[in-house]
């Protein structure tokens, strides 16, 4: 087995966090500090991505903020994030939906699965 591999599991924290994919809406509630306070910000939005493996996976996760579009980057293993809830269950065809962007009104609708 690899060194890194063997280091990383034996510093992994584990979290309790849902399974979630491409196409999920989903709220992260990440913790901001500001000076000496903390406060829990939610971001809500789609899930474009999610890549990496162990320690190293990361979820990008897409909102619209009036009329632009913002995207955010979060490591599933960072000690900010508070919790992930899932607002509902995406049906995509593709594992990574970039082709999102670039839909407005109506166009950027994701049908949800059924569970």
């Amino acid at each position: 087995m690899d060194l890194i591999k063997v280091a990383e599991k034996a510093f992994e924290v584990e979290k309790n966090l849902p399974e979630f994919g491409a196409g999920d809406t989903i709220t992260v509630h990440y913790k901001i500090k500001e000076g000496n306070k903390e406060r829990i910000q939610d971001f809500r939005g789609v899930v474009i991505q999610v890549k990496g493996e162990g320690s190293n996976k990361t979820f990008t996760v897409r909102k619209m903020s009036g009329n632009i579009g913002v995207e955010r980057i979060f490591p599933l293993g960072s000690p900010f994030i508070e919790g992930i809830d899932i607002n509902k269950k995406g049906k995509v065809r593709r594992a990574r939906i970039y082709y999102f962007r670039d839909r407005t009104g109506k166009k950027a609708r994701i049908k949800e699965k059924r569970f």
